[in-house]
């Protein structure tokens, strides 16, 4: 995952505007024309004595909405699914964000998708407003996916995602520049010392320092947390100015002073992209979406997870998770829980890991040679060890800024840690109050 100020901005502009329309439809079948209003649909295969029973719906056809990088996958698996079923399938292009407000308002109308695919972090907004539809096969896909996909695809302990892939950001460093690969971060730090040089534009580390998705490996990793009782509770937010979160920002200001003397205006994605691929960089974050660009650049690169705090701990870096959801105002939700499940079966996770490369969110697929053998995947599946997914509540939207504006200033301006940790949280809680 990329940057996230753009996908909040995004997301804050979205949630203004009253989308509509269905985007570019490539379509088995155009029999899905009634635009009256619809009423939510009853649970997936309620008369089904038991999961096997499960039947789709005759006359079924499926809309299913997805992102340009999975519509090629996905065709592989309608036309599988199509075989066995006999169901037709269409298929939109149609973004995470603009998925997001669409389904609040095509869904109603019966103008939405049966299926879409999206980023876990929406889970709780969209199931606390009804538009989201229960997993049907809950018990059977707790025991065979990893529990931080389970936990990100779940709200109020319902779990509403059928996990596709899980990501999270680990430590890129060049080969050809890094001797012995740092296991602290003040080892990296010593690193990173001898071989900064500003006046020649090179630098042993830099990262996005007021961009709280990856400043929370630091905040985590010395014991704060975004909400309480694991990311549930907006009432409590004391885990972002605790003195977990201060050493962090403590850490932060020892990064800028001792070896990354920059403003964070300088220290953008493209810049620390464009650095490390220039091999001005020893040492940057990055996740499995950002190896494209090493890889066309000839960079000889290595990953691995992050070096430990001095306290021992594990920097715990955010997790998101995909997942195919389900909308509750489906005409069809036993089709549609079928072909959920047919996607996410371990022969399409390990198929779509192949046509897209992300890490599956299935247990067994993580022990297959294609994937543990694999050394740009390894590392940042050990990573997700020490992960946590992204909150899911409706509160998570209104995070991002306050914690920004925080780490700007502990960066830019060298403020208090507490005092400007302090400010966000007060912060943060009229956003919230505004909100209700």
């Amino acid at each position: 995952m990329k940057k996230k100020s753009g996908l909040i901005l995004a997301m804050v502009v979205m949630l203004t505007l009253a989308a509509c329309g269905n985007g570019n439809n490539e379509s088995a079948s155009k029999n899905n024309s009634d635009t009256a209003v619809s009423e939510p649909a009853p649970a997936a295969g309620e008369s089904a004595e038991n999961e096997k029973s499960l039947k789709p719906e005759e006359g079924a056809t499926i809309r299913w909405w997805g992102n340009k990088e999975d519509l090629e996958w996905m065709k592989f698996v309608g036309d599988a699914f199509t075989k066995q079923y006999g169901v037709a399938i269409e298929y939109t292009d149609q973004s995470t964000v603009d998925a997001f407000q669409k389904l609040q308002t095509d869904g109603p109308a019966g103008l939405g998708p049966d299926l879409f695919t999206s980023a876990h972090n929406n889970t709780g907004t969209l199931a606390a407003s009804g538009v989201l539809m229960e997993n049907y096969f809950t018990d059977e896909y707790k025991e065979m996916f990893v529990k931080e996909a389970i936990d990100g695809t779940s709200y109020k302990d319902v779990l509403y995602g059928y996990p596709l892939s899980i990501e999270t950001y680990a430590l890129l460093y060049n080969k050809d520049l890094v001797k012995e690969v740092p296991k602290t971060m003040d080892e990296l730090i010593e690193q990173s010392k001898s071989f900064t040089d500003v006046k020649q534009n090179k630098f042993g580390f830099m990262l996005q320092a007021d961009d709280f998705y990856y400043v929370h490996a630091f905040l985590a990793g010395y014991g704060g947390y975004v909400f309480g009782s694991n990311n549930t509770d907006p009432t409590d937010l004391s885990g972002l100015n605790s003195d977990g979160a201060i050493k962090a920002g403590n850490l932060l200001q020892r990064i800028h002073k001792e070896i990354l003397p920059l403003s964070v205006e300088d220290m953008t994605f493209d810049i620390i992209s464009s650095m490390f691929n220039e091999g001005k960089l020893m040492f940057r974050i990055g996740a499995p979406p950002d190896l494209k660009s090493i890889r066309e650049a000839g960079v000889n690169f290595g990953i691995v997870p992050f070096p430990l705090l001095e306290t021992g701990e594990h920097p715990k870096s955010f997790s998101n998770v995909k997942s195919i959801y389900q909308s509750a105002y489906s005409k069809y939700p036993d089709a549609a829980s079928l072909l959920a499940q047919f996607a996410t079966s371990e022969e399409m996770l390990l198929k779509r890991f192949e046509m897209v490369g992300q890490i599956p969110a299935i247990k067994k697929l993580w022990d297959s040679d294609a994937i543990k053998n694999d050394p740009n995947v390894a590392p940042f599946m050990e990573q997700v060890k020490y992960s946590i997914p992204m909150p899911n509540i409706p509160a998570n939207n209104s995070m991002w800024v306050p914690m920004q504006q925080a780490y700007n200033l502990i960066w830019n301006k060298n403020a208090d840690p507490k005092t400007a940790l302090d400010q966000a949280v007060a912060n943060l809680k009229d956003s919230l109050a505004a909100a209700k």
